[in-house]
């Protein structure tokens, strides 16, 4: 037999059980890491919030999305560690809860995005440049609301004099 049609055969199996072996890894679910201060239990309504969230985008944990859950079980000196603990697993964006999670996310990483469940003012805490144009790496909700802070001085007047109209 012909030296080059075994070297070709040869090729062509090698080639052939690379695509199948390429065929056969499992599909990479997009990771999620979840950082809080305060336990699971004690944030229930709001990560049952969370996943109704994803299953309303079509994400399901388990099937389609994978959720690293972090709690520090109010150990605020374990936050790092777990943060810590989520860039090593690659997340592929971590959810902060709460303004301690987020400043201590934004120490563990410059790269992976984070998502503040909330702050009440990221802008003049250092999170953010700005509500409009967070910049970095972080993004998420804020409680502040410069432009309501003259409508609700005006209601605690009206409230403490008692005008109310």
């Amino acid at each position: 037999m012909n030296k080059g049609i075994i070297g070709l055969a040869l090729c062509s199996l090698l080639i052939a059980h690379c695509f199948a072996a390429e065929a056969q890894q499992p599909t990479k679910f997009p990771r999620i890491g979840f950082l809080s201060v305060n336990s699971l239990a004690d944030n229930a309504a709001r990560i049952e919030a969370f996943r109704y969230g994803l299953r309303e985008l079509g994400y399901v944990e388990g099937r389609n999305i994978v959720i690293e859950w972090r709690s520090a079980e109010g150990k605020f000196d374990r936050l790092l560690a777990l943060a810590t603990d989520l860039v090593n697993l690659k997340v592929d964006v971590i959810v902060s809860y709460g303004p301690t999670p987020t400043r201590v996310a934004k120490k563990a990483t410059a790269t992976i995005p984070i998502v503040m469940g909330f702050d009440g003012d990221p802008v003049g805490s250092g999170m953010v440049a700005s509500l409009a144009r967070p910049g970095g790496n972080i993004t998420g909700l804020s409680s502040l609301a410069p432009e309501l802070s003259g409508k609700q001085l005006e209601l605690l007047k009206q409230v403490s004099s008692g005008r109310v109209q």
